[in-house]
């Protein structure tokens, strides 16, 4: 296949770093994102309590069945957060004069319609670049946008958020979204790091659309990670096929079960693997083993929820300066603008 010419997105010391497999699609030379799954889940595994990234979540069946989550009536976080941004998507762009959109764990930028739609009658042509480590998602994204905006210059980003946003020209005015309240799938530890490494990123003339979560009845939370029909849990126990399929490990799915609970100290949901019986797990490529005692937990992910003044003011921290924020009529949700001060 020929190889496309480096994108304009990227910045000049970057483009030499990133190369195109399909069209509309780049990844980083040489470093394909499972190179070294053995180090994040087996670091994790041992630590305690034991626990996994939340990206190994997202292998091809995981993803679809995230976007089969975001249909479910308990899962009221996506069509909230599209009613919003099909509300205000006008305003958000008037107020985000950008010539490139960026959306780290794009999925199949299903809501971004809304944006786009907008950057094009009031920009005209411009660029969308999605980052995922999904190349299933990237792939439908790339072909519902180029099908209905062909006008806008797509260049998917397969790779972790940082490598993907740090990649950028910061020269290139860019409006970066963050949807779907994944900021809330960061520990205290990753969140500083994160914005950290996003703004130290960002150029002088960017800006940054983030969706959040709010505090709300427990009622609500739990019912929205622990749906009647089982998909969280199937979502949420397919990671065990994942890391069995990375690592040739043994994990029983017949001999786990699914837990979530909202924890009021922490404010956030927690989902987790809990061993149903006894299990000796075991990694023969590795020569490395535990026992999975019968009750024990293994969290997979977490989802944070926020107080929305409270995050626009810890977010200033991180140079990010405040300038708008939308929300639902139930106050459920938060979709927050910021500026990168010049």
């Amino acid at each position: 296949m020929t190889q496309q010419r480096p994108a304009n997105i990227f910045a000049a010391a970057e483009r030499d770093r990133w190369q195109s497999q399909q069209p509309g699609i780049w990844s980083i030379k040489d470093a394909p994102l499972d190179s070294h799954p053995a180090l994040s889940i087996l670091t994790t595994l041992w630590d305690q309590p034991r626990w996994l990234e939340v990206h190994h979540l997202y292998d091809p069946r995981g993803s679809e069945l995230f976007e089969a989550i975001c249909e479910l009536p308990e899962y009221y976080l996506t069509r909230t957060e599209d009613a919003i941004l099909d509300a205000h998507a006008a305003d958000i762009i008037a107020a985000a004069p950008a010539q490139c959109i960026v959306e780290l764990g794009a999925g199949t930028s299903k809501k971004t319609v809304h944006l786009l739609t907008e950057q094009l009658r009031r920009r005209g042509p411009s660029i969308f670049a999605p980052i995922d480590v999904s190349l299933t998602a990237l792939l439908a994204s790339r072909d519902a946008v180029q099908a209905a905006f062909p006008q806008i210059e797509f260049h998917g980003l397969h790779a972790r958020y940082e490598d993907g946003f740090r990649a950028v020209d910061k020269n290139l005015p860019t409006l970066f979204v963050f949807l779907g309240s994944s900021i809330g799938n960061f520990n205290l530890t990753e969140f500083p790091r994160f914005f950290r490494a996003l703004t130290g990123a960002m150029g002088p003339n960017d800006y940054l659309l983030l969706g959040a979560d709010r505090l709300k009845p427990v009622d609500l939370l739990e019912a929205a990670y622990n749906d009647s029909r089982g998909v969280t849990a199937e979502f949420i126990l397919n990671v065990f096929r994942n890391v069995n399929r990375l690592l040739q490990g043994n994990f029983d799915m017949n001999k786990m079960r699914y837990h979530s609970w909202f924890n009021p100290e922490w404010r956030r949901i927690e989902m987790c693997a809990v061993a149903a019986e006894p299990q000796e797990i075991r990694f023969s490529n590795h020569q490395a083993a535990f026992h999975w005692q019968k009750d024990e937990k293994i969290l997979v992910e977490i989802s944070r929820k926020f107080e929305p003044q409270r995050l626009q003011e810890q977010l200033r921290f991180f140079g990010l300066s405040p300038l708008a924020h939308f929300t639902d009529a139930n106050q459920w949700y938060s979709v927050l603008l910021f500026k990168k001060p010049g």
